[in-house]
């Protein structure tokens, strides 16, 4: 197989979410978008817990939350309280959060 052959089998990631989940603004893209970022906020804060050496129960103390609340925010951060994430962030993680939106 040549290799200009091969490449016409490649696809983008942005085609491949089209093809799996459509067009950004239709309803599963949407919610595809939306359970990707809370996966992402979730690994994010698990990574800097465990840089700063902290158990999840450490991390739910310093910041008055609970160990299982840490734990479902780290395995799915759907539903969290802005509030809460700030505080997990401030007081938890001695961090800042910033917020940006994008079009």
């Amino acid at each position: 197989m040549s290799s200009e052959t091969s490449n016409k089998k490649l696809t983008s990631f942005s085609a491949h979410l089209d093809d799996q989940y459509g067009k950004r603004g239709t309803a599963d893209r949407e919610q595809y978008e939306e359970e990707f970022e809370a996966f992402k906020l979730g690994a994010m804060i698990q990574e800097l817990r465990k840089k700063q050496g902290l158990t999840q129960e450490q991390l739910a103390d310093k910041c008055g939350t609970t160990k299982t609340y840490i734990s479902r925010i780290e395995n799915n951060a759907s539903d969290i309280r802005l509030s809460t994430l700030m505080r997990i962030i401030r007081e938890g993680l001695g961090g800042n959060l910033k917020l940006s939106v994008t079009y």
